[in-house]
């Protein structure tokens, strides 16, 4: 099954998104730690879902938040988007048979970590059961309906630590913020799927526990 048509502005505008249509950090030529995310989109009743992991509570980098299914290049991948399915499929247990890729996105930096992150547009035409097989990395796995975070109730500001906001969702009970949440807020304006909401709300952001690394 091909992608939908509720996917077609987001596709169509692929070929010409730069950096800064995603995130307001400049990516650094000095940084080398290459990773991809697989942004995956699926079929729902009415609309469509979006497959969002928790990280384990125990790492070091960027515990116990939300993510996208990926991971660091390793040798041997053959690309960035194999990157994303080979992590995936280690992770959450995806069939990368069951996806197809998109395209990529831009680069982007995450800073606290100094990652170059690919995201990967895929949509997942064959769904079947994911759970977090890798409990090691990987808490829990959501498949969260686009129409939670399309709803007005459900978004907010998030206040970081550091004093800057960034955009967050609150859904099933987690809150969804640094650059996953960034990158979906972008990728809704871009869709056209946004609809107006109170950017008044703001939450603040707990304090990180002892030597992590955190996401803006």
């Amino acid at each position: 099954m091909s992608a939908p048509e509720w996917m077609n502005q987001l596709i169509t505008r692929l070929p010409t998104l730069q950096p800064s249509d995603l995130s307001r950090h400049a990516v650094p030529e000095e940084s080398t730690r290459e990773a991809a995310v697989l942004v995956l989109f699926g079929p729902r009743e009415n609309f469509g879902e979006v497959v969002i992991i928790e990280r384990a509570s125990h790492l070091k980098a960027h515990p116990g938040q939300p993510a996208f299914p990926g991971g660091r290049v390793e040798e041997g991948d053959s690309s960035l988007s194999q990157t994303a399915l080979r992590e995936a499929k280690e992770e959450i247990g995806l069939n990368p048979d069951s996806i197809e890729i998109l395209g990529e996105l831009p680069q982007l930096w995450i800073p606290p970590s100094n990652f170059k992150v690919t995201p990967v547009l895929g949509w997942w035409h064959s769904p079947h059961e994911i759970t977090n097989i890798d409990a090691n990395e990987v808490q829990a796995v959501h498949q969260i309906p686009l129409t939670d975070l399309i709803n007005p109730s459900n978004r907010t500001r998030v206040r970081h630590i550091n004093g800057s906001f960034g955009p967050g969702f609150n859904v099933e009970e987690m809150l969804i913020w640094g650059f996953t949440g960034g990158l979906i807020s972008r990728l809704m304006d871009i869709a056209g799927w946004s609809i107006p909401w109170d950017e008044s709300v703001v939450v603040e952001l707990p304090a990180p526990a002892p030597n992590t690394e955190v996401t803006r």
